[in-house]
């Protein structure tokens, strides 16, 4: 397997999965990054008793605890059936102690093109023509894994900058574009940090993310346009609008606890 293949999971199926390197987070060596758990547990809730005639609106994310790197099980249940509308759930379970927790609701389908309208502003492009960037002060195997490109305007705490995964969610299996972007939004929160983060500086992970989707998305390219405040009380917030290459699909939200580490 070239390195370019290595994905961020291998699936053993029946819900186990193992993480590789990649999904390595930046806050503790030996837990995993929050991008690529967003993203397969939107790949297990896409692939739970799909209907064509509904998809993934909003995904919720809550982060239980540290993420332990290493074996995994993801488990998938309904907690609202429905005709028009149904919600599902995901937990991502190490050790016997869930670490996150993701629920989805999914909506029906409709033709709505005759009154379609969507308010938030568009990136420019395309992402080859953006500056490419490393985000040098963040360690781990994650953020080695992506390619990101900054736009004019990219800013301290104003973040204007397109990423894209380097290698495969997980392997064997297909997945889909929407659960490919999934994968690397929660990088919202460290492409504009505010202040240094590590020693001598701050943390601020966020302790969920939160994903309204108005429209399916598509390609390798994820645009991320945001402001990230941080309040006077130890509380943060990133908001994120999530761009594909044809445009706004949806935004992010995530919740930050600020801690001084000097």
């Amino acid at each position: 397997m070239s390195a370019a293949s290595e994905p961020y999971y291998v699936d053993y199926g029946n819900g186990r999965f193992t993480a590789t390197v990649h999904t390595q987070g930046a806050w503790n060596p030996h837990e995993q990054h929050m991008g690529p758990v967003s993203g397969i547990l939107a790949h297990c809730l896409e692939k739970f008793q799909p209907r064509d005639d509904l998809r993934m609106a909003r995904i919720s994310y809550d982060i239980l605890g540290l993420i332990p790197d290493g074996e995994f099980e993801v488990v998938t249940t309904m907690l609202r059936p429905g005709r028009t509308i149904e919600l599902v759930q995901a937990e991502l379970v190490s050790g016997g102690r869930t670490a996150v927790r993701a629920t989805a609701w999914r909506l029906q389908l409709s033709d709505t093109s005759a009154i379609e309208g969507i308010e938030d502003e568009p990136m420019s492009g395309p992402p080859e023509s953006a500056k490419p960037t490393t985000l040098g002060e963040w360690p781990g195997g994650y953020i080695h894994s992506i390619e990101i490109r900054t736009l004019p305007g990219h800013a301290p705490g104003h973040g204007r900058a397109w990423i894209k995964p380097r290698h495969p969610l997980v392997s064997p299996g297909l997945f889909s574009d929407l659960v490919r972007l999934i994968g690397v939004a929660d990088t919202a929160n460290g492409i504009a940090t505010r202040v240094e983060p590590g020693p001598g500086g701050y943390a601020f992970p966020n302790v969920d993310l939160q994903l309204h989707l108005y429209r399916e998305p598509h390609g390798e390219w994820l645009g991320l346009q945001n402001s990230v405040s941080f309040g006077s009380d130890g509380i943060g917030l990133t908001s994120t609008v999530l761009c594909d290459l044809a445009g706004p699909f949806g935004r992010a939200e995530q919740i930050l606890t600020l801690r001084s580490l000097s």
